[in-house]
């Protein structure tokens, strides 16, 4: 049990690594503008090359970590993962960095892929949801603390720093994964690999990860943005005929059949969405409307996950001991709360105010995710787990990346209509209590969104004691 949890340890650094480095290069994009004399629409593919790599390619990785083992496939990719970061940090152009960022990227897709999976090998379903509670605390002290200590370091030692840090966790994580993670025997070596599917899904996934960042830059009327998810839909619909032929898919259909898994995954979409939406807009309000100082609304965004992750293990004991439904359902509506709390928001909001109203929505994110995320993985097979933690990975990033046009959409549409403006490049210099009453609806249609979910969370928890009531009978 003890070599468990320092495996677990291992995981968790190789996870918060990952999280770490996809906000901490966010801060840098001023920098690497000046540092390499380039273009601010050059310096985007920085951070669009690695969102690109880690979506389109997740799905294959879960299935090299299922053939060839996932121990083997998790110490691989921590390793390009140090590389990669050992190269961003050497970059002496833009197109060198980006290139690099690509190595990283590609390391990285099999550390978002395979963690979870890894943890439902090594422990049994009723400890799942503590160990994946901990995983949880890792994702969100990364998140909570990226922008931050992106801007400490390059104040204190420049910005390559920002990747050679990587080196000294990336060789901790390889060392604690290789000594304590039991190799657990894959599947056959020789098991036919979908090259159709995973071709098919990589286009289809890069369109709607390319189509959504574009569209929010540069609306989703142009005809590039169009194509893209155009592109999308047609691949889409593709991929599935293609996979439901398949004697050897990429992505087993009959998955979707299992009732839990897929009202996990619906839910864990939906609470994505939301975030990624409201952590698209909070900035904004928190700076341009509430008037806080900048030094200030990165301290005061770091509350929520800091919540999150303190919470997130004893919201794992919890399912393992209650039941993964009912902590899910109980963080669901912590969520929704905070998010309802937030139509009452006015210009004058206070930091009390607002740890007030952010607080619930970390508290429930503890809860919700590894209670979720536990219902998942304890409803597939162990050879299975690899597509389901790869498939865990894909909506939280997707439903991160819809969640911001979504709610921003609804932002704007309010306060454009309520102040009676008409252009959006007027949205930034409206009256303050036009853009009050656009923050309060996108807050009431995010809330709408968990509420469905939190229908969905009833359904599943009703579902399940009928079935254990028919079974005890």
């Amino acid at each position: 049990m003890a070599t468990r949890w320092l495996g677990l340890s291992g995981i968790c650094l190789g996870v918060f690594m990952f999280t770490l480095d996809a906000s901490i290069v966010n801060v840098a994009m001023p920098t690497f503008v000046k540092a390499f004399g380039t273009t601010f629409a050059a310096v985007q593919w920085v951070v669009l090359i690695y969102l690109l790599i880690a979506t389109a390619l997740v799905m294959a990785a879960a299935w090299l970590g299922d053939v060839y083992g996932r121990r083997r496939a998790y110490l691989f990719g921590l390793a390009l993962f140090t590389f990669g970061s050992t190269l961003c940090g050497l970059a002496p152009t833009i197109g060198w960095l980006i290139a690099f960022r690509a190595v990283q990227g590609l390391g990285a897709v099999f550390v978002s892929a395979l963690g979870a999976a890894i943890v439902g090998e090594m422990f049994p379903p009723q400890q799942r949801g503590k160990a994946l509670g901990m995983i949880g605390s890792a994702v969100l002290l990364g998140v909570a603390i990226g922008p931050s200590v992106g801007g400490i370091i390059i104040d204190l030692a420049g910005w390559r720093w920002m990747f050679f840090v990587n080196i000294p966790v990336g060789f901790l994580a390889v060392t604690v994964v290789y000594r304590f993670v039991p190799a657990v025997a894959p599947r056959s070596a020789n098991a036919r690999f979908d090259w159709i599917g995973t071709v098919l899904a990589s286009l289809m996934l890069s369109s709607l990860a390319l189509g959504l960042t574009w569209g929010q830059r540069d609306g989703f009327g142009t005809p590039l943005v169009l194509g893209l998810l155009s592109a999308f839909a047609i691949g889409l619909l593709t991929f599935l005929v293609v996979e439901a032929r398949s004697h050897a898919p990429l992505l087993d259909l009959r998955l979707f059949g299992n009732k839990p898994f897929a009202t996990g995954l619906l839910m864990a979409s939906l609470v994505f969405l939301v975030l990624g939406g409201t952590g698209f807009l909070l900035p904004f309000f928190l700076e341009d409307v509430a008037r806080f100082p900048t030094s200030n609304v990165g301290l005061l965004l770091a509350i929520s996950p800091i919540v999150g992750g303190v919470v997130a293990p004893f919201g794992g004991s919890l399912a393992d001991r209650f039941g993964s439904s009912r902590v899910t359902l109980t963080g669901l509506s912590f969520v929704a709360l905070g998010l309802l709390s937030f139509t009452t928001v006015d210009a004058d909001l206070s930091i009390l105010g607002y740890a007030l109203r952010v607080m619930p929505i970390g508290l429930g994110m503890g809860l919700f995710n590894a209670s979720n995320n536990a219902t998942i993985l304890n409803a597939v097979s162990r050879e299975r787990l690899g597509i389901a933690s790869a498939l865990l990975s894909l909506v939280r990033t997707l439903g991160q990346t819809t969640g911001v046009p979504l709610l921003a959409t609804a932002f704007s549409l309010v306060a454009l209509s309520h102040s009676g403006a008409t252009s959006h490049q007027a949205l930034l210099s409206l009256p303050a209590d036009s853009l009050v009453r656009g923050m309060r609806w996108a807050n009431a249609v995010a809330a709408c969104i968990v509420l469905f979910g939190v229908a969905a969370a009833v359904t599943e928890l009703v579902r399940s004691r009928r079935d254990a009531l028919s079974g005890g009978a």
